[in-house]
């Protein structure tokens, strides 16, 4: 695939991890929590109002639905109720797990002394929930979260963050990406953009990536050396 305009690579030095939908799948969780608050707020989401909110942060959502439905609640309402149902189904959903090949993917990069950080929509509450309950925090240098930005993606601050949490240029940085404005946001960055198209992510536009694969294999180094110098 055709690299975006204005991306100069370099060799690989950092990768920046989307964390919903890219090293686990929460979005079946986030889908049940936003779906039974909608019920509790009494309105009615499309599927495709729904997955339009892909990668954003819970706090642009509840932003978004409060402007949209004229709600009488504040955002913090929503986004509390959506948390609490999220944090229950954390715990007790028994098929919530690290998406296949992440731990190996993982493990693969630090063996190779890449640098990695989570750049994520969700709280640093949940990103820590993850890292606690599937014990992956050793390998991560750090952790930005969309929902301490001003700006949610597409906009482009969480990936420029995330890659000076690194000290690396842009230009020997990748993201990993699922979701339509995670990728928008990376291109926007100018770092160069791997989408996992997994069989959890639907109605997202791919368009943008560098890379699509559906196999984290696909992301080894040796097969990266066409991409990265």
């Amino acid at each position: 695939m055709e690299l975006c305009a204005n991306i100069e690579i370099m060799a690989l030095e950092a990768v920046l991890f989307d964390m919903d939908g890219v090293l686990v799948n929460s979005e079946p969780l986030h889908r049940k929590a936003f779906f039974q608050t909608f019920v509790d707020l009494g309105i009615e989401v499309t599927e495709e109002q729904y997955y339009s909110f892909s990668g954003a942060s819970t706090q642009h959502i509840a932003d978004a639905l409060v402007n949209h439905f004229e709600l009488q609640v504040s955002p913090q309402y929503i986004i509390d109720k959506k948390r609490a149902y999220f944090k229950e189904l954390f715990f007790n959903d028994q098929e919530f797990d690290l998406l296949p090949g992440v731990r190996d993917l993982l493990n693969h990069y630090k063996d190779n002394g890449i640098k990695m950080v989570v750049a994520s929509s969700a709280s640093r509450v949940t990103i820590q929930m993850v890292f606690d309950r599937f014990g992956i925090e050793s390998y991560f240098l750090g952790r930005v979260s969309g929902a301490d930005l001003e700006a949610s993606k597409p906009h482009p601050e969480i990936f420029l963050k995330a890659a000076g949490l690194t000290q690396t240029p842009v230009e020997a940085c990748m993201v990993i990406e699922d979701a339509t404005n995670g990728i928008l946001a990376a291109h926007r960055a100018g770092i160069f953009c791997a989408a996992f198209k997994s069989p959890h992510t639907h109605l997202q536009d791919y368009s943008l990536a560098n890379l699509v694969v559906e196999d984290y294999r696909e992301l080894y180094l040796p097969l990266l050396q066409t991409y990265f110098s």
